[in-house]
Order: C-alpha cells, then sequence, then structure tokens
C-alpha cells in the first residue's frame, strides 16, 4: 500500500470516527440543555441545542428533598464501592483457578461457568434465595451480593490470564511463594488492564442498578439512587397526566415534565462520566488484550 493511500485511508477512518462522535456527544449535550430549559418553551419550540429561555425549576423539583437525594447517593455509592471491589476479587479468583493449566478440572468449571451464562433460576427463585434462604432482604448486601460474580466478566478475565506465561508460577513456586502470594503479588498486578475493564463494567452495574432496590428494599434509608429518580420520574408523570383529578392548581406548561426526567438523567449519569476518563487507557487494552479466545 502506497502512502498516498494511506493518508487516505486514515483520513476516511478519521471522519468515520469523528462523525460517530459528534452523534454520540450532541444527545447527550440535548439532555443538557432540555433539563435547563423552560417547560414552555419546550412544548411550543420543542427540543433545542441551546436553550431560548433557560429555566432551573426541574433541577429545583428533583432537589426538592436534597436530604433524601444526598442518602441514596450514599447508599448507591458505598454499594458501587463495595460491590465491585468484592465482585472484582471473587472474579479474579474464578478466572486465576481455570485459567492453571495444572488445574484438573479446568475445562468442566469453565463450562459450568459458560451454562450459566445461558440458562439462569429466574426471579421467583431469585427472590426466594435472597429474602428467606441468605435473609438479607431489606439490607444493603441485597444490592451487592447478586451481581458478585457475572460469568461473562470471569470469561473477559480467564482470556486475560491466559496470555500470562505459566512459567512464572512455576518459577514463584519453586521459589517458595505460596499460592495467594503468587495470586496477589504477581497475578494481580499483571492483570491490570482487564481488572480495569472489568471493574468499569461491573460499576456501572451498580450504579445504574434500580431493579435490585425495586425487589428487595422497603427501608427508605436503604433506597438507591437509580430507584429514588425512578420513584420521582414516576410523580412528574403521574402528575401532568392527572392534574385535573387534584385539587392542586398548576399549570401544566409550567409544570417541568420533560425538562425534570433529562434533569434526572444529568443526575444519575454525571458522576460515571467523570470517572470513565481515568479508566479508559485500560479500557481500550482490556478489551483487546484480554478478548476471549476458544
Amino acid at each position: 500500500m502506497t502512502k498516498k493511500r494511506r493518508n487516505v485511508n486514515e483520513i476516511i477512518i478519521n471522519l468515520v470516527l469523528t462523525v460517530l462522535s459528534i452523534s454520540i456527544v450532541i444527545p447527550f449535550l440535548l439532555v443538557i440543555s432540555i433539563s435547563l430549559s423552560d417547560e414552555g418553551t419546550i412544548i411550543r419550540e420543542g427540543y433545542r441545542l441551546i436553550p431560548s429561555n433557560f429555566s432551573f425549576l426541574a433541577y429545583e423539583v428533583v432537589l426538592k428533598s436534597p436530604q433524601t437525594l444526598i442518602n441514596a447517593y450514599g447508599v448507591t455509592i458505598f454499594v458501587t464501592a463495595i460491590g465491585t471491589v468484592t465482585n472484582l476479587l471473587f472474579t479474579a479468583m474464578v478466572a486465576y483457578t481455570i485459567s492453571r493449566k495444572d488445574y484438573r478440572y479446568r475445562g468442566i468449571t469453565t463450562f459450568f461457568i459458560f451454562f450459566t451464562m445461558l440458562f439462569s433460576g429466574g426471579i421467583v427463585p431469585l427472590y426466594i434465595l435472597v429474602t428467606q434462604y441468605l435473609g438479607i432482604g431489606n439490607t444493603v448486601w441485597a444490592l451487592i451480593l447478586p451481581y458478585l460474580i457475572n460469568p461473562f466478566y470471569v470469561l473477559i478475565m480467564k482470556g486475560f490470564m491466559d496470555q500470562v506465561p505459566f512459567d512464572i508460577v512455576e518459577s514463584a513456586k519453586m521459589d517458595g511463594a505460596s499460592e495467594w502470594r503468587i495470586f496477589f503479588i504477581l497475578i494481580i498486578p499483571l492483570t491490570t488492564p482487564a481488572l480495569a475493564t472489568v471493574g468499569l463494567f461491573t460499576s456501572f452495574t451498580y450504579w445504574n442498578d434500580w431493579w435490585l432496590g425495586l425487589l428487595f428494599i422497603d427501608d427508605q434509608n436503604l433506597v438507591p439512587l437509580q430507584l429514588l429518580l425512578y420513584r420521582i420520574m414516576n410523580t412528574i408523570e403521574f402528575l401532568s397526566n392527572n392534574m385535573h383529578m387534584t385539587n392542586v392548581s398548576i399549570d401544566l406548561t409550567q409544570f417541568p415534565s420533560q425538562s425534570a426526567r433529562m434533569a434526572m438523567a444529568v443526575l444519575a449519569a454525571g458522576p460515571m462520566l467523570f470517572i470513565f476518563p481515568f479508566f479508559q487507557r485500560f479500557f481500550v487494552k482490556g478489551l483487546t488484550v484480554g478478548s476471549i479466545k476458544g
């Protein structure tokens, strides 16, 4: 391939990626714009990238009870932090075990893990297990344990750990290192990109989850952020659709039905958008080098 042709290909690829990036960024900017728009302006003019009439009423409605929102943030941050760290530990331990070439039941264990990706017990057995057998219903652990190990992430980690030469492990064992020391001192540092990738996926799972809270949480002090915002959204939708059935006199054109939804999206997604750039360099390497091998 000539240099001129290679330059043309690079220009085309960069152009395509630029267009793709813009198509991803514009919707997010539109969400921010709608959250800062006046509800009447949205009804009259529709969605605009640059609001013609700024309004913070949507954030005032969502932040009406700041203590409740702060408490929900605290629950979600705790669940995300503890859940992600614990998930990474167990995922790495399982993946390391089935990646060891001297593990006799390596193939059977790998198949068992893969089998759970295809079939699951369902919602009812999960509810019975969490509430009756484990007895952690209406506790913060009900938001952590169901996502403790993901078989897909285990296979990603296994694919990455397969790249680590087994000679390193054998040399460490000959020097008298224990299995725990080999795992934490040698394997974990060598698999940092895969850990960062799986950790990012896991943190997104915990942060965006509202389903477990809906199933297992009744205590208002343990309501996670996403479930709280989900309830607020349903309340706003009910009020906007059934205002004529209530005794409250509110101008529907000023009630922030659309903008409040976007404000909740910004409040829910904002923190994770700031975290992602710190993991980006590990994220790309973890996806490419740690791809699953047959």
